[in-house]
């Protein structure tokens, strides 16, 4: 009886670390175990600590979108830990390459209502343009990044990686929301400036808060950067074989941007059920 066919990727994988070699997986490297492990453990108490933070100061929109990107992180990360123990896990790639690739999409729209609610709050009259279009606007831009994103992803896993068609899908998602967030940090930096020159900022909260919200835009625009280039050439390129880089400009700074989103809770300067 003749054996089944060694296929190395795709929804009928019949490759095993016992029949193929690594190099014929897509990430041509097995996944750290105690990295995605240590990720998971991370994003699940940055989770808890942002479901605790919500509730104490009611900011439930905040909560729930910070909530559901730690969640689609610990997929993402469990996914990766799939390929660790089987590096040809059609489901693995494909939870790691949409999960993680969309959570920051997450943190983007908890950002966006939140300079929405602390325009309102400050003085909107400064605002070149109305408050609710700040989250209307940018919302509605996440939610197409996210759909290309999404759909390029899992065109790219059921081909096994070769269709340019999936890939160019998920890079545009990705430029599309650097676009985004430059817009949108142009308009931030030209309302403060604004609200500068009126009034001297002395709450010592609010300036934390915005220190911290300027951190965690800027770890988070620099991570959707380097998914930019990794992508750029497809998933034949250097980049996306490179773990220690996956590592550093993916899963650390996106840590710290969320952390920083955690320290810099708008709570500190919004009224509770406003967040």
């Amino acid at each position: 009886m003749d054996s089944p066919p060694l296929i190395p990727f795709g929804p009928d994988a019949t490759c095993t670390l016992d029949t193929c070699p690594l190099e014929w997986s897509v990430l041509e490297y097995r996944p750290s175990l105690g990295g995605n492990i240590a990720f998971i453990a991370i994003f699940v108490a940055l989770m808890f600590a942002h479901t605790a933070l919500g509730i104490i100061w009611k900011s439930w929109w905040f909560l729930g979108c910070m909530a559901v990107g730690c969640l689609t992180e610990v997929l993402g990360y469990g996914g990766r830990i799939m390929l660790y123990y089987n590096p040809f896990s059609f489901s693995g790639f494909m939870m790691q390459i949409i999960c993680i690739g969309c959570a920051p999409v997450f943190y983007s729209a908890a950002i966006y209502v939140t300079m929405s609610k602390i325009v309102e709050n400050l003085d909107p009259s400064l605002s070149r343009v109305k408050p609710k279009l700040y989250y209307i606007v940018f919302i509605i831009s996440d939610v197409f990044s996210l759909t290309l994103q999404g759909v390029g992803g899992g065109f790219s896993t059921s081909t096994t990686g070769s269709s340019k068609t999936g890939v160019d899908l998920t890079l545009t998602g990705l430029i599309f929301q650097v676009f985004s967030m430059v817009v949108f940090c142009t308009l931030l930096a030209d309302y403060m400036i604004r609200y500068s020159k009126r009034r001297t900022i002395t709450s010592t909260r609010l300036k934390i808060f915005l220190i911290f919200l300027s951190i965690a835009i800027l770890l988070i625009l620099t991570r959707c950067g380097y998914r930019v280039a990794e992508l750029s050439d497809g998933y034949t390129g250097g980049l996306i074989h490179n773990e220690p880089l996956f590592i550093a400009l993916d899963g650390v700074l996106i840590a710290l941007a969320v952390l920083a989103l955690c320290i810099g809770h708008p709570g500190l300067v919004l009224p509770s059920k406003t967040g």
